[in-house]
């Protein structure tokens, strides 16, 4: 905006939007640059980087005498962290942890919390120092090995990022939420690391195949402080690892302890990864007094310094694994842990990178620091020798060299004019102390001239070379792998790897479900409750106005229920769900998904071995395995196709060889079952042949034990094959008048569903 443009107030009009969108993306852009997401080469972000070389300048070496948090903390907010202590010294902690940090950079002294997930004591009781990986990460800082930047106030330097011999990202893994964008990456078993790095230099070109492998490796998977079990399978972790993205299942690692007298219980030695054990046990504790978990007893913690969790089971007779399969389902013993490798490439782009990428990245940037930290030492060599060929041509003209000092007037001058020497060598030269002179020094100055130019040879023939940088960087990798590798204390893998679940989802949930006898009732009018315990009687039930009983059967809380609608949809219900008490229930079509005008043709107990006959009223139907039937929304399954004007009328259990129909115009038929089609879902076959009407009722039966039926006093009718001889015949007959005794009803009587 012009100046002729302003008012004379000095009042500047300005587009809101624009104001907004430029402040919202400077502090957008630094969250994601200076605060949230780690630099792929050393894997810190500023925080940690800045609390690391804060520890550097006040000589806190591993092995050094370690110096109050407090002190530290300071020196970051004050000097390089312009935020507050208490975020400081809080990363400061949690690079302490050993239950959060694979390899811890910081070596602390007092309470730095616990895996309970107790705060660590005031920044003013605790101590600290570096820990070795710390040192590596900063090996070669004073040999020009990365670049360094002004300090927010401009008062100071700061390193841009640290050398990094240590592969800190993928072992310390990193977390953070920037704007629009987060991080999450697991930690990892260096030694497996310092493997795919070696194979990536020896062979370029190796793809993430070749890198990561579940069971042969180099690269096996996450590697968390706290262990566990990773039940992952191969192809899901390999395609993490190639994308950047995804997750892995992580769970408790217990086993059973046998007791006296037949008894034992399960201890739990190590839990998942960022899990606070108070809380795990807290909730374990909540799913026991609500009864969630019924094949479980109690719950207690025996921890020390190690984790020492007891399960204690109902009785011994449980089943272990499925215990604890249904602890793994309820609690947070089995956790996923998402993986989300974004990084700042190169220090400046964010961007989720796959494995092969990121170590890429870090192998550069070692090779950069070797030749950095290899042309520092080459000056560093340069000067010394040039200052040693100085003091050389002073003892080779000793005698002269001291006659110019003694009566020359300008003795620099004329050194550099005598001698050729430059003036850094005449500065050298005159600021020589006597003593230096004798004959001793001229030998060692010799030997150390040609060490010196040893060791430059061998720099230049280094920088020279690129093969010869990378077997450099070779050979480093390998001594952080022996220092941190599979036979050192702290290298060992700690998380291994296992199978999903062995049980089947059906016998997980019903260990979830305290097994109890109930009595389901459903009422004409399709609302349905539970009655506790198996009752016969339930002639003293009381419905709703104008509802009554439709049927009853006897079940447990374990159980699964069918309920077939006269749509010809299936839907699923669990017998522990149902609504209990004293009372009328709940409608089964707020249960599930049922559509208006839909009523309920049967509700019975999912036996899914058996088989069962559909039929329609108009006398279509096809044989059906229960197991099928089964719905995993509340919108049910359609199995039977039913023609308009028409319902799904009977849904009958398979229990024979032969099908007994009658019909609403009292035509009876028998057929063989054979004749009927088996089907997961559709219209079916006619069984019966009807002019008026439709089906009655309809059963199945073996012929060698014949037809039974009872009548509405109660009596019982069984007939041969040989009795019903003439109505057998083929199925979509019309069939003739049923057997002498048989209801006026038309129905068999009650059924065994």
């Amino acid at each position: 905006m012009g100046k002729e443009l302003i008012p004379s107030d000095g009042i500047e009009p300005i587009n809101l939007r624009e104001a907004l969108e430029e402040r919202y993306l400077a502090y957008a852009l630094s969250t994601i640059m200076h605060r949230a997401l780690p630099d792929v080469r050393d894997g810190l972000k500023p925080v940690h980087r800045r609390i690391l070389y804060a520890m550097r300048l006040l000589r806190l070496d591993p092995g050094n005498a370690f110096k109050k948090c407090a002190r530290v903390v300071g020196d970051v907010i004050g000097k390089y962290h312009p935020h507050g202590d208490g975020a400081v010294y809080e990363a400061m902690v949690r690079l302490a942890q050993d239950f959060s940090q694979r390899y811890p950079l910081v070596d602390g002294q007092g309470n730095f919390g616990n895996i309970d997930g107790d705060s660590a004591a005031a920044q003013r009781y605790t101590e600290a120092r570096m820990t070795e990986v710390a040192r590596l990460l900063l090996d070669g800082l004073d040999e020009d090995a990365v670049d360094f930047r002004e300090t927010y106030d401009q008062a100071d330097k700061e390193p841009v990022v640290l050398p990094g011999a240590f592969p800190n990202l993928l072992a310390n893994g990193s977390a953070g939420i920037a704007v629009g964008m987060a991080t999450n990456i697991p930690t990892h078993n260096v030694a497996e690391i310092c493997d795919a790095a070696i194979k990536l230099i020896d062979a370029p070109d190796t793809p993430v195949e070749g890198l990561v492998d579940r069971d042969q490796g180099p690269i096996r998977g996450p590697d968390f402080p706290t262990g566990g079990i990773i039940v992952e399978s191969a192809e899901s972790i390999l395609e993490t690892y190639r994308t950047g993205r995804g997750g892995f299942r992580v769970r408790a690692r217990w086993h059973r302890e046998d007791l006296d007298r037949g008894m034992w219980q399960v201890v739990i030695t190590e839990i998942p990864y960022q899990v606070q054990k108070a809380k795990l046990i807290e909730k374990i504790a909540e799913l026991i007094t609500d009864r969630k978990v019924p094949l479980v007893e109690d719950v207690r913690d025996e921890s020390t310094t190690d984790v020492r969790v007891v399960i204690v089971p109902k009785s011994r007779n449980v089943d272990d694994k499925l215990m604890m399969e249904a602890l793994f389902r309820l609690s947070e013993l089995e956790s996923r842990f998402p993986m989300n490798m974004n990084v700042l490439s190169r220090g400046q782009v964010p961007n989720v990178l796959g494995v092969r990428q990121v170590l890429i990245e870090w192998l550069a940037h070692r090779r950069e620091v070797l030749i950095r930290r290899s042309q520092h030492r080459l000056d560093q060599i340069n000067a010394r020798l040039e200052l040693l060929e100085g003091f050389i041509i002073a003892y080779l003209n000793l005698d002269e060299v001291i006659r110019i000092i003694r009566e020359e007037d300008e003795p620099k001058a004329e050194l550099i004019r005598a001698f050729g020497l430059t003036e850094t060598q005449a500065d050298a030269v005159l600021n020589m102390r006597l003593r230096n002179l004798r004959k001793l020094e001229e030998m060692e100055i010799r030997k150390e001239h040609a060490e010196l130019s040893k060791e430059k040879a061998e720099i230049e023939d280094l920088l020279g070379s690129e093969k010869k940088q990378w077997k450099t960087v070779r050979w480093q990798i390998g001594e952080v792998k022996k220092e941190f590798g599979a036979d050192s204390k702290i290298g060992k893998r700690r998380t291994t790897f296992g199978d999903g679940p062995a049980h089947d989802v059906d016998d997980v949930m019903e260990a979830l479900i305290e097994r109890e006898p109930i009595t389901v009732v459903v009422s004409e009018k399709g609302w349905i409750r539970t009655l506790k315990g198996h009752i016969s009687d339930v002639s003293g039930l009381q419905f709703k106005a104008g509802d009554a009983l439709k049927l009853f059967f006897k079940a447990e809380t374990t159980d699964k229920l069918i309920v077939f609608a006269d749509n010809g949809k299936a839907f699923t219900l669990g017998a522990d769900k149902l609504p209990g008490g004293r009372s009328a229930g709940e409608p089964i079509r707020l249960m599930v998904d049922m559509e208006d005008g839909a009523d309920v043709v049967d509700v019975f107990v999912h036996k899914p071995e058996r088989k069962l006959l559909v039929v329609s009223s108009d006398g279509y139907g096809f044989v059906t395995a229960e197991a099928d039937l089964v719905a995993t929304t509340r919108k049910g399954k359609q199995v039977l196709n039913v023609s308009a004007g028409q319902k799904a009328k009977l849904m009958v259990p398979v229990e024979g060889d032969h099908v007994a129909i009658i019909g609403e115009n009292r035509k009876f038929l028998i057929f063989p079952l054979v004749q009927v089609a088996e089907m997961g879902r559709g219209k079916g076959v006619r069984l019966q042949k009807f002019k008026d009407g439709g089906v009655s009722d309809v059963r199945v039966f073996a012929a060698e034990s014949g037809l039974v039926w009872t009548d509405a006093s109660g009596r019982v009718f069984q007939r041969t094959m040989a009795d019903l001889a003439d109505w057998i015949g083929d199925r979509a007959t019309a069939g003739r008048l049923p057997p002498l005794g048989f209801p006026k009803s038309n129905s068999f009587g009650p059924r065994g569903l």
